[in-house]
């Protein structure tokens, strides 16, 4: 595609009266563990990469740390009323690994376990799903202190907590997501250092890549031999367009969807890493962390498969810049702007995108069963003198893309279920708490709860089933 791509026509307002989505579809929210619970030096809990990473210096917007967050910890009665009144039938959280095995090694923690199995069962109590993701980047700090995700053992400790935290919890909890966007962790982690731990170590990214796809793959064959019911993995994806026909530009497409989607998408679906991305890479490392039978472990078949969706990234071919660079082997590629509307992130907002994520995924890869497991975005919201949050702007952004995936389900996508992102306001990692992406609004000073315009018209998506 070209910078003169444009999203299809908006449906008309009488056409998305007529939206209507499966008998079964799954409607629910997401957190992360980090970014919600707070209550870090309490009950046993370990510290975390988060932990040390926010409470370093400069590394987060106004100094911002997870310390307190949204205080989920001790108010999560309150908040799954909020989801109770949303309607939504799942909830998808993060366990924090370092609450649970704070050593990332060993037994486990009898507290930590002790409030996820209050939360798991409170939200049985009140008709929603518990849908647990096992990782969501905050990795026990003595983990990588001993080598983080770039060292092969991190991921055999990853499958042994799996295992561990699956006995205390599998009779309750039937879907499991072992990691939540792996190219985060590894490329913003470990290549940029934007995210914790911070390190800049380019061929470090690419092994870190690896080893968590590896602790995937060990996790998901521990947990089938327990009798695990549904598993899966999210992975955070974006369709890649050059910005013009030329041919630099169009590989510098193609570099980037190596870089960005088929790094996972290939390994998991398809038993291999791209050979254009090997060759891409072949300048600044080989491939000797992968040994012989990693991939038929990492490829072990999946119940379904998370996307996390946001935006789509328009390149061209540039100079390379100094300083560390998300793209390894690809720091001459430049990110365009097409003048889209965008959301408080910088992120333009493109509908299409999301239709044509999914539509790839299930074509191209023979994908197992789809669900949006995040979707949202963040805006500048306030909350008026009447106590309402009138966020037309979220609204409208979550219309629309609920629109292009059912566009992506009537062409035969069998997608199952779309969880918005989030459902509170929360600590958005590196960025502190500037961004909002909730669809409750929490005051920090207090940790009062709002619900938003958004969430309110959100309920009446999910008893409608449609829009």
């Amino acid at each position: 595609m070209t910078s003169a791509h444009q999203p299809a026509a908006s449906a008309t307002r009488q056409d998305l009266s007529q939206v209507r989505f499966p008998d079964g579809f799954v409607w629910g929210t997401a957190t992360a563990s980090y970014q919600v619970e707070g209550a870090v030096h309490e009950d046993g809990r370990g510290p975390s990469i988060w932990d040390t990473f926010a409470h370093t210096p400069g590394k987060v917007v106004g100094g911002d740390t997870g310390d307190i967050a949204d205080d989920h910890y001790h108010r999560y009665p309150e908040d799954i009323s909020l989801m109770a009144d949303l309607g939504i039938s799942h909830y998808r959280f993060s366990l924090a690994w370092p609450r649970i095995q704070p050593e990332g090694r060993g037994q486990l923690n009898a507290a930590g376990v002790d409030f996820y199995s209050r939360l798991v069962d409170g939200l049985l109590e009140r008709g929603i799903q518990p849908w647990v993701t096992l990782y969501h980047w905050d990795l026990p700090q003595p983990l990588e202190d001993a080598g983080g995700w770039p060292a092969r053992e991190t991921a055999e400790r990853f499958a042994e907590y799996a295992v561990l935290i699956h006995e205390r919890l599998g009779d309750r909890v039937a879907d499991w997501t072992t990691l939540n966007e792996p190219w985060c962790s590894a490329f913003l982690g470990y290549a940029s250092g934007v995210h914790a731990p911070g390190r800049t170590e380019g061929p470090a990214a690419v092994r870190a890549a690896h080893h968590l796809l590896l602790g995937h793959g060990l996790a998901v064959r521990a947990l089938r031999e327990q009798g695990a019911r549904e598993l899966g993995i999210t992975v955070n994806l974006y369709p890649v367009d050059p910005v013009t026909d030329a041919a630099a530009d169009r590989d510098a497409a193609r570099r980037v969807d190596a870089l960005m989607n088929r790094v996972f998408l290939d390994p998991l679906l398809r038993g291999s890493y791209p050979e254009d991305l090997r060759a891409d890479l072949a300048p600044v490392m080989d491939f000797g962390h992968v040994r012989d039978g990693d991939l038929a472990t990492i490829s072990t078949p999946l119940d379904f498969l998370g996307v996390n969706y946001y935006s789509r990234h328009v390149v061209r071919a540039g100079t390379a810049k100094e300083g560390p660079s998300n793209w390894v082997g690809s720091e001459d590629v430049e990110f365009v702007k097409r003048g889209f509307p965008e959301t408080a992130m910088g992120w333009e907002i493109d509908p299409d995108g999301l239709y044509e994520t999914l539509t790839r995924v299930w074509r191209e890869y023979a994908a197992p069963p789809l669900y949006v497991t995040e979707n949202g975005a963040a805006f500048d919201d306030r909350l008026d003198g009447d106590g309402r949050v009138r966020d037309e702007d979220r609204r409208s952004y979550l219309e629309g893309h609920f629109a292009a995936a059912h566009r992506a389900l009537t062409e035969g996508v069998d997608l199952r279920g779309y969880f918005v992102w989030s459902l509170l306001d929360n600590f958005e990692w590196a960025l502190g708490y500037s961004k909002r992406f909730g669809l409750v609004h929490v005051d920090y000073e207090t940790q009062a709860r709002t619900l938003k315009d958004s969430g309110r018209w959100f309920s009446e998506v999910t008893r409608a089933n449609g829009l």
